[in-house]
């Protein structure tokens, strides 16, 4: 890690002691941070690992995760590019995914060929030109390429349950599930056991049974593998056919500004962060 005291992170520092105040209620900790939320503000403002921009690529983030844990973890793309290629072009068997490489919640779904019309595309196009405007204002986003990125779809109708492992210097500790994304936000915590947690943050807990997954084991053996030289990153998955498919690698969990509760948990997540 190399940690840099540049003009812009101090600037910033002052709007995100603002932010961590009106969000989670107390001004935080930037130089010596102890609480989870202020180890992720700590690593905004001056952490600038050069590994970082292309491991939140979601188009380059591919070849890393396929060196390590092999094609079959891979979703395959079926277009990489700086933008969409002509609409003759765009003959992607349904359904699929049209994202931006570069940030989160940028997705368009293209579900059967009913939707492959020209007024379907032009809202396409409207939101990636929204997309391509978000550079978040802040490193590393600042100097990420804005790309396009084409996948299938997978999973049956419904986006799939995805399962984020929170690995803390090479090691799994706890397990996230998010329940009814598109509708009531509810998120459920587990230990790397699949012991449900007293805590949890940003969103309620939900009280509904969540079913552990067939293949929990490898999806902590991979996060472990792809996280063993972060002193801490979130590594998501999905389960495809009872098999694990890799989703993202997440350096900055909601920037570093969301509620626990209860809030003693900050800090216990904090304090395995090395």
């Amino acid at each position: 890690m190399k940690l840099s005291l540049l003009p812009s992170a101090l600037s910033q520092a002052v709007s995100v002691r603002r932010l961590h105040r009106e969000q989670i209620g107390r001004l935080p900790k930037l130089i010596f941070p102890k609480s989870f939320n202020e180890k992720i503000l700590h690593r905004r403002l001056f952490d600038r690992d050069s590994r970082i921009p292309n491991l939140i690529d979601k188009a380059k983030i591919k070849d890393f995760v396929r060196q390590q844990l092999g094609d079959e973890w891979i979703t395959p793309s079926l277009y990489e590019g700086e933008d969409l290629p002509p609409l003759a072009e765009r003959n992607w068997p349904v359904p699929f995914v049209v994202k931006a490489t570069h940030g989160s919640h940028m997705n368009a779904f293209v579900r059967s060929p009913t939707d492959m019309t020209g007024e379907t595309w032009r809202e396409i196009e409207a939101s990636i030109k929204k997309w391509k405007a978000e550079d978040y204002g802040r490193w590393p986003y600042t100097i990420m390429q804005k790309w396009i990125l084409v996948e299938p779809f997978i999973g049956n109708g419904d986006p799939p349950a995805d399962y984020k492992i929170f690995v803390f210097g090479g090691h799994a500790h706890y397990i996230q599930v998010d329940l009814d994304r598109f509708g009531i936000h509810k998120r459920v915590l587990f230990d790397r056991d699949w012991n449900k947690q007293p805590f949890t943050y940003r969103y309620p807990s939900d009280d509904r049974e969540v079913e552990r997954p067939s293949s929990l084991d490898s999806m902590i053996e991979a996060a472990e593998t792809l996280g063993r030289d972060f002193s801490f990153v979130r590594v998501d998955f999905y389960e495809i056919d009872q098999m694990p498919r890799f989703g993202e690698m997440t350096f900055f969990p909601h920037s570093g500004l969301a509620r626990f509760h209860p809030d003693e948990y900050d800090f216990r997540l904090g304090a395995l962060w090395p």
